[in-house]
This record gives structure tokens, sequence and C-alpha cells, in this order.
């Protein structure tokens, strides 16, 4: 027995070095690449897959938890003079268009399609047939305080419903859906007719109270979003200026932090008045429309049937077409090969000016 067991010991002796020059370690401790391999690599991780948003607002493509195509969005005349600014609830519009309105100046008409969120919104001005049709373009509640000879004869002709802060049921107090304030910005005291409010709040009560939250049967906005809708093949755009008048020009700058372009007009920042918050926007817009004076006001038409114009994102440019034809219909958009164009999600401003007028883009 203990022979057996001295030529084991021997054996083991004998075995030793051979181990050592193998690589083992001299404490009898495995070496690193042993540990390696003897512990399992962790697998990589994956991404969670991104889940798509339940619904896309209708006028901007953004995501929304609820769906909103249903529902019917308002148009609301705003007035653009030097004098009347700032502005109330400009920068929550979903889509911003601005067109002359006479003698150079212009108006804005602001589409909301969620007014329960918006505050104050005015000044309130009057009514434009054309201003109109681009409401018409979107189903939209047309929202105004008073209306040239052409609109009134217009509304009295077809029978339209309109919400006119002027004539009509609510253009009492009592109504409460206007009131007056000419001191409605700190430290603005503003003339009479600079000075007609109304708001979201009052918005929401007339649309239930009317029947008019949801959309005439068959309606559907169709515009198509994408997550970047910088145009293929563009120019740089970084500022664009867009001239209506020799009176008035809007300015537009280009912000990579925030994707967005800053309007700007008068030589200043295009402000709401409700929180200083200035006005900025992912899609530009700018349509050249055939403008003829009527009367001796200067009140002009402006053919919204068809033309050209361009289109700005994410510091591009690229040459459209567009067409709207009835009054009913909507605004469409083209690119230079003919297809529909691709906005980016986002809020849009549309400028239309008269034929005789070109942008400069740098």
């Amino acid at each position: 027995m203990k022979r057996t067991i001295c030529l084991l010991s021997a054996l083991l002796l004998l075995l030793m070095p051979a181990c050592r020059q193998s690589g083992g370690d001299p404490e009898g401790d495995p070496t690193p690449e042993a540990t390696a391999s003897a512990v399992p690599e962790a697998p990589e991780p994956t991404a969670e897959p991104t889940q798509a948003p339940a619904f896309y607002e209708p006028l901007t493509g953004l995501p929304s938890e609820e769906d909103a195509s249903g529902l019917r969005p308002v148009a609301v005349m705003l007035n653009n003079l030097k004098n009347a600014l700032p502005q109330q609830g400009n920068s929550q519009a979903d889509i911003i268009y601005e067109v002359l309105a006479e003698g150079g100046i212009t108006r804005m008409l602001g589409v909301y399609q969620h007014p329960e969120r918006v505050g104050r919104i005015g000044s309130v001005r009057s009514a434009r047939q054309y201003y109109w049709e681009l409401a018409q373009g979107h189903d939209a509640v047309y929202i105004h305080a008073g209306a040239s000879p052409e609109f009134y004869s217009t509304k009295s002709r077809l029978g339209l419903f309109t919400v006119d802060g002027v004539n009509g049921a609510y253009s009492y107090a009592g109504a409460g859906m206007f009131w007056r304030d000419r001191s409605r910005i700190p430290g603005h005291y503003y003339d009479f007719e600079h000075s007609l409010l109304t708001s979201g709040e009052a918005i929401t009560a007339m649309l239930e109270k009317e029947g008019k939250t949801a959309h005439t049967s068959g309606y559907q906005y169709e515009m198509a979003f994408v997550d970047d809708g910088t145009p293929a093949g563009g120019q740089s755009a970084v500022t664009v200026t867009v001239p209506f008048s020799n009176y008035k020009s809007g300015v537009f700058r280009y912000d990579p932090a925030t994707k967005l372009y800053a309007v700007e007009e008068y030589g200043e920042a295009y402000i709401d008045g409700n929180d200083n918050t200035q006005v900025a926007v992912t899609n530009l817009l700018v349509l050249q429309a055939v403008c003829t004076v009527v009367d001796d006001a200067g009140r002009i038409t402006v053919n919204l049937t068809s033309g050209s114009g361009w289109f700005a994102c994410g510091g591009q440019i690229v040459p459209i077409t567009w067409k709207k034809g009835g009054a009913d219909s909507q605004l469409r958009y083209y690119g230079a090969d003919g297809s529909p164009l691709t906005l980016g999600r986002g809020k849009s401003y549309v400028c239309i000016i008269p034929t005789s007028r070109s942008i400069t883009a740098e």
C-alpha cells in the first residue's frame, strides 16, 4: 500500500512542471484566458421596438393620444396692423395664412384644431371672401368681426354659418363670445377697432352650443407628413424674405437647433402677446396668386384656383405648384415632378402674395 502511494506521489511530482509549462498560474489560480472562457458573455442589449403613436394630429401630423380627425377646427381672422400688435393666441395656431387685405396691409387667418387649449385670441377683424375660402378648405368654423360687402353678399346668398363679432347673434356682449379690452396687453392702449377679443373657452362653448364640433360628413383633410420634411435637391434657405407689398414683408429665419423658422415682421419678432412667445413653424409655404383691386377702399380679390410658389423646411427651399379650385376644396401642393408635397411634422405658415412679387432666400 505504501509503495502504491509513493508511486502515485512520484507521478504527481513529475506532472506538476508540465502543468506550469502549459500556462498554469504558479499560485494555482486560473489564467485570465481560462476565466474568460469559463464565464459566458452577456448578450448584446436589444433596442425596444418603437411603438407608433396611436394617432396623428390632422393639421400638423404630430403624434397625439386622441383621434382628432373627426373634429372640426376653427379659423379666426387676426388683425395685423402695426398699431394693433401684438396679436394674441397666434403662436398656438396649427396653420397661419397671411394674405393682403387692402392698401398693402395683411391679415392672418389662424386655424386651430384644439381651440380649447388656447387662451385669449385676437384682435379679431373683418372677413374677406378668400379668407373664408381658405377656412372652407379645412371645413372650419369661420370667426370674424364684420366683413367686406362681397363676403356679406356671399354669406346671405348661400345662407352660411359664420361667427361674427359685429353683426348677428354672437355680436352682443351677453352672448359671451366676444368682448372688447382696449388695455388687453399691459403697457398698451388700443383704438376701439383693435380691441375685440375671443378665447378658446368661448369658442369651445359656441361649438358645443351650435353642434359644430364634428366635421361635415365625408370630410377628410388630406395632407401627408414625415418626421423630416426637408425637401430633396433644395437650395439653402436660412433666411427667407416674403414681400406682400411695399408696406409689409415677412422674414423667416431658420434655427438648426429647433429645426423651426422663427417669424419676424416690421423689423421685429412676430410674437404672441399672451406670453411673448415668438411664432415659429416647421413648414413655410409661399403661394403666388392673382390679386385684383375691386373697390375704392383698396379691397382685393384673390384667385385661389392654382399657381406656383415655394416650400421651405429644414433650411432648404424648392419651387412648387399648388391648386385649390372651388371654395370648398382643399389647398394641394405639388413638387416640381408633379407629385404631392409632403410636409414636416409641425405647424405651417402659408403666405399668399401677388404674382408680381418674388421671395429671396439665402
